[in-house]
């Protein structure tokens, strides 16, 4: 007979995230003029957008456009702009030793220019009325020349250019706008922190994120709505994460995630709520029945949420606080289940040194590190390619460690039994046991998804490793 073919199983499609394909009404817009200045504006129907002194306009005009156009301000209006392709410039023998950049170069007044401006002149007349009388202009190199012309339009034209809400984007814009609020993490360390922490879409983390929402953002986006997310926070309500309104999430994406405060996470702590019900026999008007409604669902989701995380088996705890990361791990490392990752980001070494100088000694850590990722910018133009002049000294440092179970009396045999209830299936049920010798001890590493997780006992240098460390 011949064999069965295997009937592969159909894995339902994701739908394509929109959000980054065109600007929909009620979004965070990010935009770029001409200084290179990233700002973000709200475009609500129906309203006027103003982009801070540059100018303002009517927001509809946005609605339905891609991302990644250019326009100009006209009045309230937008022109749409041609975009600008890259030109080569051709250099001469010419050189900048002889240009005197004195206070009688440049002709044109103040008062000058501002007289064209109200005469209604375009910023183009300005700068080449400007160009024409510039004494020394044509003493100038080809690249002083381009230099010169982006230098006036920054400072005259009222364009911009909008941005798609990735987490590139939004993380360059507020790493310049306060670097502060999200804790100095440079774009290069979120990219590190994502992939040391092994998140995808179904995964489950515990999360303490002091940088404005930046690390919950990121998960969120990679996770594609799939998988939980839980927050540890300080305040009584969700925090508002205000990083995560510049990505403009459908409510599918943000579904997975909840978040409990310091006392609510804590197994000892009774949490007092409002009542749900209340005491008497008259009959209840329509606005008490719904705020009793919204009690209700609010406290079955707090228990919901506390149940789910002191059952555990989380795939990761991932910090970037203000806290002793000491302190959080001992409290919730209980819930972690094995091969679980951990991952601390901190702009200050120290911290994460003497943190890793603990973990070195408690078997239950597997392989603390501590790296520094590092990031050089260059300005990739024909004939001018060179690093940028001004960059970040540090992006700030991360430690990851892998959390196994300290079982010493463990042996192939019981992971075997082990693995056998909680293996994976193929496509037609049928499993797959662990592999190894039943003689060795070694510590259970079942429980997590780390991307190098071991489903296949290789060698058994690697298992007595796992329990000396």
């Amino acid at each position: 007979m011949p064999p069965k073919s295997k009937q592969r199983k159909e894995v339902p499609t994701r739908q394509p995230d929109l959000r980054d394909a065109v600007i929909q009404a009620g979004d965070f817009v990010l935009v770029q003029i001409p200084s290179g200045d990233i700002t973000s504006v709200k475009v609500d129907p129906n309203t006027t957008a103003t982009i801070k002194k540059f100018g303002s306009f009517h927001a509809n005009e946005l609605i339905g456009q891609k991302f990644g156009n250019a326009y100009e301000i006209q009045g309230k209006k937008l022109k749409a702009l041609p975009p600008r392709t890259l030109q080569e410039v051709e250099d001469t023998e010419a050189t900048n030793e002889l240009i005197n950049d004195g206070e009688f170069v440049q002709p044109l007044t103040i008062t000058e220019i501002q007289a064209l401006k109200e005469a209604g002149a375009h910023a183009t007349d300005i700068i080449k009325k400007q160009i024409e009388l510039h004494s020394n202009y044509s003493l100038k190199t080809e690249y002083s020349k381009e230099k010169y012309k982006k230098r006036k339009e920054a400072k005259y034209f009222r364009t911009f250019t909008t941005i798609a809400p990735t987490l590139s984007n939004v993380c360059e814009y507020w790493f310049s706008k306060d670097q502060a609020r999200i804790r100095d993490i440079r774009v290069d360390t979120l990219s590190q922190l994502l992939n040391l922490a092994n998140v995808r879409p179904g995964g489950r983390y515990i999360v303490v994120d002091d940088a404005s929402g930046l690390v919950v953002s990121a998960m969120l986006e990679r996770m594609g709505g799939e998988g939980r997310i839980i927050t540890i926070h300080d305040t009584e309500s969700p925090p508002p994460y205000p990083v995560m309104t510049n990505m403009n999430f459908s409510p599918e994406t943000t579904s997975i995630l909840s978040s409990l405060n310091w006392a609510t996470a804590d197994e000892d702590y009774t949490p007092i709520l409002p009542p749900t019900e209340l005491d008497t026999t008259d009959s209840k008007s329509e606005r008490q029945k719904s705020r009793l409604n919204k009690r209700k669902a609010v406290t079955n989701q707090l228990y919901s949420t506390r149940r789910e995380l002191f059952d555990g088996e989380f795939h990761g705890l991932v910090l970037a606080t203000q806290y002793d990361p000491w302190s959080i791990i001992e409290k919730f490392a209980q819930y972690l289940g094995g091969s679980a990752n951990l991952v601390v980001y901190s702009p200050h070494p120290q911290i994460l040194a003497d943190l890793q100088t603990k973990l070195r000694t408690i078997p239950e850590w597997l392989s603390p590190s501590l790296t520094e990722s590092w990031l050089r910018r260059y300005q990739v133009l024909p004939g001018r390619t060179h690093p940028l002049m001004n960059m970040s000294g540090s992006g700030g440092y991360l430690l990851h460690a892998i959390r196994v179970y300290d079982d010493p009396e463990a042996s192939y045999t019981q992971l075997y039994r082990h693995r056998s209830k909680k293996t994976k299936t193929d496509t037609e049920g049928s499993c797959t046991p662990a592999v190894g010798d039943t003689s060795t001890p070694l510590v259970d590493l079942e429980g997590g998804n780390h991307s190098s997780e071991v489903d296949e006992m290789e060698t058994t240098e690697d298992v007595i490793l796992s329990s000396t460390v």
